[in-house]
């Protein structure tokens, strides 16, 4: 019976993990209160994965990390790639793969990802080369990268969280870095040369036109007579019929509206809308129409700019409608379209959801788009230029304690996490990063799917289920010898990293894989190692998130990460068999 309920609550968080109406914290924290409460987890077994070592290191990653992104060391590492000149140009995606794969080894795949999607688009700008050619190389090599340590991605983390937890060897910084080298340099070379020949090469989408195409924009002239003076802007019937009312213009100061502006006689109101309708309601409301047909170039000024700006994970606003993110309170910017998955919506995008790699074309001054920029709170697309580090001090201490976490972790002066927990602890009380920033930088939900799936593992352990689904694994390849057994474990995890994400299909499989392994007298470690890796190998689909941030902006479709991914997968997949069982005798 209790084998009976783990499956179906196993079966229940892959399909809530696949569809994502719920964050992956709540789905685990669900599954521990429903397994605590039928009895199957004592309190103290359902916290048990909590109390990792594994999690407080990679917290304290994610504070460094943090710290580093502030002090502009990854500005820095951007920059130098950055510069190509001319005559390198066929040598591009080998380079960016390089550095990308190498900052990746040490670094979250997905910060890594979002450092270098912006620049990159600029060079394509500057070089006139289709974004669509580099930027899944980008996305490949930032999550090939993380296979060459045990930071590199949150998923090696996880791995070694629960074999320390339960009893098993735990992999060092360096321990399986052969394979993960020999798959990045793989990787370099079909993107190189098979890979560069099937992606696209697709004209970047220009939001600017695209608007222009959709919408007309107008100026209008607020007589004295007319209702709309005294109004607010969101009360006005202008807004009430769908218009947006974008700047006002008062005494040659041109600003930017927002729902509370309040409209004055002789206003020049700058307003998106359909100008059949506009006309209509021309003599009721008491306006002169400057001019029918404005291009957004037109909104340009010297005070007032037109940017497009690139949604990555760091955002606080991922996740909130346009409305909800108030981005008129907050910046004193204007959202005027959101570009997602090569297609610009327009319409009705103040409910709009703001996902990562979105594109967001944004109006407002010049002043206050620079001082977002410098301040790191979002990324510009069009022009990027870096920023030059707020404090060298502090970029050479962040950069001296991060080291020192490698060095001392990987010599075993002291362990691992104890090593960055201390350069966690260093950044903070030398400034480098605010406490409350720290915190900010954590991500929580994904400490909480490590815990929980780790004590889900135990449940699994516990009332047998592991065992049960292990006995049909064997019965069913066992015949054809342990490899077949391992090779089936690793299309298993390359499967369920599609719809899930990379750790939470390794969390699921491990316990089962762990005991397969010891049913057939087999190595565990070497399984735990394939599901890990495989795990990685998750490009057959845009869902991993270093691939949805390159979507967008590369201009993809579905089909070209399947074309792609799928063959390279397959590939790095292979080389998972063959180098695991070798490093670790099965």
């Amino acid at each position: 019976m209790e084998i009976a309920l783990v499956i179906g609550l196993l079966i229940v968080a892959i399909i809530l993990f696949a569809t994502e109406k719920f964050s992956v914290d709540l789905i685990t924290v669900g599954l521990l209160i429903v397994l605590t409460s039928l009895g199957i987890l004592t309190p103290a077994e359902a916290f048990k994965g909590f109390g990792s070592d594994f999690i407080i290191m990679l917290a304290s990653i994610f504070v460094v990390s943090g710290a580093m992104q502030k002090a502009g060391i990854l500005e820095i590492i951007g920059e130098k790639f950055i510069r190509i000149p001319q005559k390198r140009i066929k040598w591009l995606p080998t380079y960016i793969m390089s550095t990308v794969s190498f900052t990746s080894a040490f670094m979250n795949n997905t910060t890594v990802t979002a450092m270098y999607v912006a620049p990159v688009v600029s060079m394509c700008r500057k070089l006139r080369i289709s974004p669509s050619k580099l930027l899944m190389p980008v996305a490949f090599s930032s999550i090939l990268g993380g296979t060459c340590t045990i930071i590199g991605t949150s998923t090696n983390i996880a791995v070694n969280a629960y074999l320390g937890k339960n009893g098993y060897p735990t992999f060092g910084m360096f321990d399986f870095s052969i394979i993960g080298l020999v798959m990045v340099v793989l990787g370099i070379i079909f993107m190189a040369t098979v890979g560069a020949w099937l992606l696209p090469g697709r004209k970047e989408v220009n939001m600017v036109k695209e608007l222009e195409k959709k919408h007309y924009f107008t100026e209008i002239l607020v007589k004295s007579h007319s209702n709309l003076v005294g109004q607010k802007v969101r009360d006005t019937l202008l807004s009430l019929k769908g218009f947006k009312i974008l700047n006002i213009i008062r005494d040659k100061q041109n600003t930017i509206a927002n729902g509370y502006s309040v409209i004055e006689a002789d206003d020049i109101l700058l307003i998106e809308g359909n100008m059949e309708d506009l006309l209509k309601m021309k003599k009721a409301l008491g306006i002169e129409i400057y001019s029918e047909a404005l291009s957004p170039n037109d909104m340009v000024t010297d005070d007032i700019k037109i940017v497009e700006i690139f949604v990555t994970p760091t955002n606080d606003f991922v996740g909130q409608t346009i409305r909800e993110a108030q981005f008129k309170r907050r910046f004193g910017l204007l959202v005027m379209a959101i570009n997602r998955e090569g297609h610009t919506l327009s319409d009705k995008i103040g409910d709009t959801e703001i996902k990562i790699g979105d594109r967001l074309l944004i109006q407002g001054p010049t002043v206050n788009i620079e001082y977002r920029r410098q301040r790191g709170d979002f990324t510009i697309l069009q022009e990027y230029e870096f920023s030059k580090p707020k404090s060298n001090k502090n970029a050479v201490l962040t950069g001296s304690f991060f080291i020192g976490a490698l060095i001392l972790g990987t010599i075993e002066i002291i362990p691992l996490s104890i090593a960055f927990m201390l350069a966690a602890f260093l950044c903070v009380a030398f400034g480098c990063i605010k406490t409350d920033e720290a915190y900010q930088k954590i991500e929580w939900n994904l400490l909480v799917l490590i815990g929980g799936m780790t004590s889900f593992g135990i449940a699994m352990e516990k009332t047998g289920t592991a065992s049960f689904l292990a006995d049909h694994i064997i019965s069913f390849f066992g015949s054809m010898g342990p490899m077949a057994v391992l090779s089936a474990f690793a299309l298993l995890t390359v499967f369920l990293t599609q719809p899930m994400s990379n750790a939470a299909a390794a969390m699921v499989v491990l316990p089962v894989a762990l005991k397969a392994a010891e049913t057939m007298h087999a190595n565990p470690i070497t399984f735990a190692l394939t599901v890990m890796l495989s795990a990685s190998v998750s490009m057959i689909t845009p869902f991993e998130p270093s691939c949805i941030l390159v979507y967008g902006p590369g201009g993809y479709k579905f089909f070209d990460f399947v074309k792609v991914g799928s063959i390279i997968s397959l590939i790095l997949m292979i080389i998972v068999l063959i180098m695991a069982p070798w490093l670790y005798p099965l």
